[in-house]
């Protein structure tokens, strides 16, 4: 959700809660900070004109040292500020990969002298607040159900384009417009938070420019696939089979195209995971530059969705 930061209102934040494999045993990493004395997980505030998943990269970076590709979600926790303000801290999980982990070097911060990797039963003890032992018991429940480790698939409406009736050209060759252009700027630190390995995006222009960016930012080449246009005819299962390919990569992916062919997009999904389509309606309902970010099971994707998300640039 895309958050713009208001004195009068509720202070939003996010953060993670890093987690790695150890000779078969889970370990989750909690953070301490010598100014409060506490024990909790990395986290902070949102600053003016981010979005949450940014904010919990930057402050995942600042706290720990750690660079993440954010995981499923793991909601959020609220409570009420001693002046009197309600907050909001929303959490990721996060794998940290066994190279990351050896090749990691921390330097305490003006936040965080110290980084202590446990087992879930110590940390449940170490934590300062119950609130933060909520996250770590959904990261357990993951694990027992044998679906915390995830690839997202986020499907992507292109951003602001020309309307229909303003262009002479065919609808597949309309451009972004100027306030389409800077959407996809915007949505490019949401999109890195991910760390997509794959790009694939519909032929259509407006489609092909809305990844631009994102593109040049990660050093990813677009696929361009007929089948995602809104041109296009769905109707020889073609969508269904673009997303075959995808779960068999089982690699994090972006995924382009447009309003009406966003619901085969989601069904399909659904239908290749075997989740119950009911639960995941709202995610095909996109604004222009808006994403759905569906978390999968590595493991095993029929296990179904774990988690779906929505964000989307502040202008």
């Amino acid at each position: 959700m895309p958050v713009s930061v208001d004195p009068d209102t509720t202070v939003y934040a996010a953060g993670a809660l890093l987690w790695r494999v150890e000779a078969g045993k889970i370990r989750v990493l909690l953070i301490h900070r010598e100014r409060h004395g506490d024990y909790s997980l990395p986290k902070g505030k949102v600053d003016a004109g981010e979005t949450l998943p940014e904010t919990a990269v930057r402050e995942v970076w600042e706290e720990t040292g750690y660079r993440v590709a954010l995981g499923a979600p793991l909601g959020f926790i609220d409570y009420v500020l001693p002046s009197g303000r309600p907050k909001e801290v929303h959490y990721w999980s996060c794998e940290i990969g066994e190279a990351d982990y050896q090749a990691h070097e921390f330097r305490p911060n003006s936040e965080v002298d110290q980084l202590e990797w446990m087992s879930p039963k110590k940390a449940l003890a170490r934590l300062s607040y119950e609130r933060d032992r909520e996250v770590v018991q959904l990261l357990l429940d993951r694990i027992e159900r044998g679906v915390a480790r995830t690839f997202p698939i986020i499907a992507l409406r292109h951003s602001k384009a020309v309307p229909p009736l303003s262009w002479p050209g065919d609808d597949d060759s309309r451009p972004l417009t100027a306030r389409g252009k800077a959407q996809s700027e915007q949505i490019v630190p949401i999109l890195r938070a991910y760390l997509p390995q794959r790009i694939v995006t519909s032929t259509a222009v407006r489609c092909r420019a809305t990844i631009a960016p994102l593109a040049h930012e990660v050093g990813i080449t677009p696929e361009s696939v007929r089948a995602l246009s809104q041109s296009a005819s769905a109707s020889d299962g073609a969508i269904r089979q673009v997303f075959d390919g995808i779960l068999a990569a089982r690699d994090a992916v972006v995924v382009c195209s447009h309003s009406p062919v966003m619901p085969e997009i989601v069904s399909s999904l659904a239908h290749a995971t075997q989740t119950r389509l009911s639960g995941l309606s709202r995610q095909a309902m996109l604004s222009t530059a808006e994403c759905s970010v569906m978390h999968v099971p590595s493991d095993d994707p029929s296990r179904g969705i774990v988690a779906a998300e929505t964000h989307g640039p502040i202008i």
